[in-house]
């Protein structure tokens, strides 16, 4: 009997689970990245998207997808955001203005 319930509990099987997958990008920079970064943006810096990729999950996430994920995320906030004109605004590149007079001459 005792050889039975041995077999028993050595038998059974854990499953891993990935407690990532589903999440949206910005819930895994949120639980994974906030409390060292303020913000994502900036930490993508122009790397290219696969060794950004691999780096993220060699070192922080849970599996693949959710590193290309991420990557992709940190990708976008590193995108400028576009001003809007706006009617009538005038641009700073605008005539030149002329050169102010010397004095004293």
């Amino acid at each position: 009997m005792t050889l039975a319930a041995a077999a028993v509990l050595t038998a059974t099987v854990a499953f891993a689970q990935n407690l990532d997958a589903g999440k949206p990008p910005a819930k895994l920079f949120a639980d994974g990245c906030a409390t060292c970064h303020r913000s994502p943006r900036g930490l993508a810096k122009g790397r290219f998207s696969l060794t950004l990729t691999w780096f993220l999950k060699d070192h922080y996430a849970t599996s693949s997808d959710s590193a290309k994920a991420l990557a992709s995320y940190l990708e976008s906030m590193d995108t400028p955001p576009r001003a809007a004109a706006k009617p009538g605004a005038r641009s700073s590149r605008s005539a030149p203005r002329p050169p102010r007079p010397v004095q004293g001459q």
